[in-house]
């Protein structure tokens, strides 16, 4: 099951969308909150981990290195994933109308107070102590939040999710969309397969789940894998990826179709194609979008 509780790597996530909304001319996805919700401090704490190539290093690299670092290592795959789900969500909403999000780990996403559109009904799922934190730094903030807006605290080591949400409010009849990302790249294809059932558990016909996968096997350039010698340091252990195929069986035991696929090479021309700044799609990351077209129809 999936381990929601805040980690370093989730913050150079978000580190990421902040970053690349305040620097960069050639927007793949622009995340104008991040910076205010991640803060001055924790921002710079991020730059200044990375620009100490990731340790307690006393000497820095300089601040073309650094960015250096962050368009080859850091950005492509946040950014990528990110645009992928919210315009497929901008899809769904539209032929949808009156629908839920369901945000899975959601940490430091802002999309509740970037959304303008009142029939998206949003909940955040995460662990306790990482929404606690959010919701801290949200009230330092003096945000609203807004009425259409819930939080889920999961402990997945002794709850289950759908339990949480149904009690949080949400109602399995109506259409929802699911986003699943940043988390595969550390379970098993059984422990995330397992998340899937519970998300097709909680879902009415036609609804969609959006997530991001590593490629298992392939003959990869080093820097993929140094980000994997890069995650370690920081303490998390990728495992390995998945298999498309092993991917799209487990998909469809649940009673989910694939409708849409983007292997790198696509991520690469939908997202990265003529940019100036040199950064390219991850040469093992895939992007997945599927419905659900079994179970009952509640409607």
């Amino acid at each position: 099951m999936v381990d929601e509780r805040e980690s370093v790597t989730a913050k150079l996530c978000a580190f990421a969308r902040a970053w690349h909304s305040n620097r960069s001319r050639q927007k793949i996805y622009d995340d104008y909150l991040a910076y205010d919700l991640m803060g001055k401090e924790e921002y710079d704490q991020i730059y200044d981990m990375i620009s100490r190539g990731f340790n307690s290093s006393p000497v820095s690299f300089s601040r073309e290195d650094t960015e250096s670092i962050i368009n080859e290592y850091i950005a492509p795959i946040p950014l990528s994933r990110i645009s992928f789900s919210e315009k497929r969500l901008a899809d769904f909403a539209r032929a949808n109308g009156r629908i839920q999000y369901v945000i899975c780990g959601a940490g430091s996403d802002t999309f509740s107070f970037r959304n303008d559109d009142p029939d998206i009904e949003v909940f955040e799922i995460d662990h306790p102590d990482t929404q606690r934190y959010k919701l801290e730094k949200i009230r330092s903030l003096e945000w609203n939040i807004p009425k259409n807006v819930h939080f889920v605290p999961v402990d997945f080591e002794k709850e289950r999710m759908p339990d949480k949400l149904i009690n949080a409010g949400f109602d399995p009849t109506k259409k929802t969309f699911f986003s699943i990302l940043g988390v595969s790249y550390y379970l098993t294809l059984d422990v995330f397969s397992d998340t899937l059932a519970q998300i097709a558990e909680l879902s009415s016909l036609a609804s969609e789940v959006v997530f991001d996968y590593p490629i298992k096997t392939g003959d990869f350039p080093r820097r993929v894998y140094r980000l994997e010698q890069i995650t370690q340091s920081l303490g998390e252990v990728m495992r390995g990826g998945f298999d498309y195929n092993e991917v799209s069986r487990a998909l469809y035991s649940l009673g989910f179709q694939i409708d849409t696929y983007l292997p790198p090479e696509k991520v690469q021309s939908r997202y990265f194609s003529g940019r100036s700044d040199n950064m390219k799609a991850f040469e093992n990351v895939s992007l997945i979008s599927a419905a659900y077209t079994a179970g009952y129809d509640y409607e």
